[in-house]
């Protein structure tokens, strides 16, 4: 599971920087309006996933394996006698 969560870290550090490269172009300015007005709608919906996934994975686990439960019984049985 650590593995998993590292690796999907990894890839989204990859992938914000591989977006960030390519959205602004070189030796123009980068306006705060153009900025805004371009949509982010992917990136949240995929943000938004991947938190609930984390959420339900987390919520999930069961604190690191299996629980055993035992049961014990136990019977007494008296007897009465009465001699006459």
């Amino acid at each position: 599971m650590r593995i998993f969560g590292a690796a999907i870290l990894a890839a989204s550090l990859l992938v914000t920087n591989a977006f960030a490269a390519t959205s602004l172009s070189a030796g123009k300015p980068a306006g705060v309006k153009k900025a805004q007005s371009e949509g982010n709608t992917i990136l949240i919906i995929g943000a938004v996933g991947l938190a609930g996934l984390g959420i339900g994975l987390a919520a999930s686990s069961n604190g690191g394996g299996p629980t055993n439960f035992t049961s014990t019984t136990t019977s007494t049985t008296t007897t009465t006698t009465t001699s006459p």
